[in-house]
């Protein structure tokens, strides 16, 4: 059976009550419900992690090497600035997809630049709560015809 991380980073755990303005009113439990329910009727096993902490999200995706076929990241405010965790990316060898519930290209100069993206299969943002379930499906079709 397929199985993918979803990855969360800074402050998503605060999804709902943050800026709902720009991220909605959607929770991370709720993301990961919905998700969860995309993943039964496709026959994915999903794995959910959330940190703040970027050495904690570079150790999950290490972990990853040897267990998941594929990671879905929101690395949050960490896109614009980590370089370990694009090298983290690269020497795990999983495809990874970038996900923002924002579209960070309409936003401030400084989210235009990814370091995740230089290491995605692909990069997914504007679509809220609902870019989850798209990179669910991406992954999955990236994953069947990457074999």
């Amino acid at each position: 059976m397929t199985s993918i991380l979803i990855l969360n980073g800074p402050n998503l755990n605060l999804l709902g009550k943050r800026q709902p303005h720009i991220y909605g009113s959607t929770t991370l439990k709720d993301i990961e419900d919905a998700s969860k329910a995309l993943a039964l009727d496709k026959s994915v096993t999903l794995s959910f992690e959330q940190s703040n902490s970027e050495g904690e999200l570079i150790d999950f995706i290490h972990k990853a090497r040897n267990t998941q076929d594929g990671i879905i990241l929101n690395a949050g405010a960490y896109t614009h600035t980590s370089i370990a965790l694009m090298d983290a990316i690269s020497s795990a060898e999983i495809p990874t997809i970038e996900l923002h519930l924002s579209n960070v290209h309409a936003r401030e100069e400084f989210r235009h630049t990814s370091y995740i993206a230089k290491v995605a299969v692909g990069v997914i943002c504007g679509f809220g709560a609902y870019g989850y379930l798209m990179a669910i499906d991406a992954m999955l079709n990236h994953l069947q015809n990457h074999d």
